[in-house]
């Protein structure tokens, strides 16, 4: 049965939603003939078909950037998939300014016969990283090394630990406002370093690195996951051997500085991430992520309670230890190249806004 209503109420649809499409093209010729088309059924069909096309036209060459991702070759997709990149932020703006307002000096611990083994694949990967790179060695060489007339074994770590943060109270004391003691077996991810520096201000006592709880009282920081100290820190080091407050007391380094530092009013802070996970790390990311392959545990040692598996470590892991020269390379391509397409991160922390701000 012929129902005038219902199509004067489908028609009356029709031409409400054509009337919108042609306010979104008011500004163009089209909407003047859009508009004549509405008269008819069949004329409003073929606008359809045309608004299609000029939004088609109009999609394609807004589209700034593209990109090839993959072109099949079988089946029934043959055509290459494109994906628009306009919008997706590809600078390391936020990295440059934390590198000009978060200045970290790294001292790498080596020695002249390894300078070659392990100090220059260091040189060549996250070295490159830091503001300033002093390598300090027990005699000087054109690598560069700065010798620092101390003799060369474990006996003789913390003298040379010693002489090292005197040379830059001397010499670099302003060059940096964060100093950084790493191993020349030791993989850090500089960028990651400032970010946790930005919450810290280095006018005040503090260092930071993976801490542990024995031996002093306070807790110190593992010497091969490495550790930063602040300029304030640095300067109360240096006084501390001045003044007779602090001595040689053990040639186990990292125990001994923590010793001196508790004595300094040098406080430990706290570099687990957010989700308290650690971001110095004492061994390679597999002895971390599974049982060590040698043996060698810190849970016992550890001040705050460690994790297997994914959630040993923060997803801005700052430090490894023991990482071969091999290692150095993986590692620099892992966190400075490899991305998985379409991932959402699982962890995406902000920056404090008065660290990217103009100064």
């Amino acid at each position: 049965m012929y129902d005038e209503h219902a199509e004067l109420a489908v028609d009356n649809t029709f031409l409400r939603a054509a009337h919108g499409f042609a306010q979104a093209l008011r500004r163009s010729l089209c909407y003047i003939i859009f508009l004549r088309m509405l008269r008819t059924r069949k004329s409003l069909i073929c606008g359809a078909l045309i608004g299609f096309v000029l939004v088609h036209m109009y999609l394609k060459f807004s589209i700034d950037l593209t990109v090839e991702l993959h072109k099949f070759t079988g089946g029934r997709r043959h055509l290459p998939i494109k994906v628009n990149l306009s919008s997706i932020k590809k600078s390391d703006e936020v990295a440059r300014q934390l590198s000009s307002k978060v200045r970290v000096m790294c001292w790498i611990m080596t020695h002249p016969q390894n300078l070659e083994k392990k100090a220059k694949h260091v040189r060549a990967t996250w070295a490159k990283h830091c503001n300033t790179v002093l390598y300090m060695s027990s005699s000087t060489s054109d690598f560069p090394a700065i010798g620092l007339n101390v003799s060369e074994g474990r006996e003789n770590l913390y003298w040379k630990t010693i002489r090292a943060l005197q040379y830059i109270h001397s010499h670099h004391l302003n060059t940096a406002e964060w100093f950084l003691k790493a191993d020349d077996d030791t993989f850090v991810v500089v960028e990651n370093l400032r970010r946790l520096l930005s919450r810290y201000n280095t006018d005040e006592p503090v260092y930071l690195g993976h801490r542990y709880k024995v031996l002093v009282q306070q807790g110190y920081m593992s010497g091969g996951a490495g550790y930063v100290l602040s300029r304030e820190a640095v300067r109360r080091f240096v006084q501390g051997f001045s003044s007779g407050q602090c001595t040689h007391i053990s040639p186990v380094e990292d125990m001994a500085l923590g010793v001196c530092m508790q004595t300094m009013k040098v406080e430990p802070g706290d570099s687990r991430d957010e989700k308290l996970r650690e971001t110095f790390n004492p061994f390679t990311p597999g002895d971390h992520l599974s049982h060590p392959a040698n043996g060698k545990q810190d849970s016992g040692y550890s001040y705050y309670s460690t994790k297997q598996g994914s959630e040993c470590c923060s997803d801005y892991a700052i430090s490894f230890h023991y990482v071969q020269p091999q290692g150095m390379y993986e590692l620099e391509y892992y966190t400075h190249h490899l991305r998985p397409f379409g991932y959402q991160y699982r962890f995406e922390p902000t920056v404090s806004a008065n660290i990217t701000a103009k100064p």
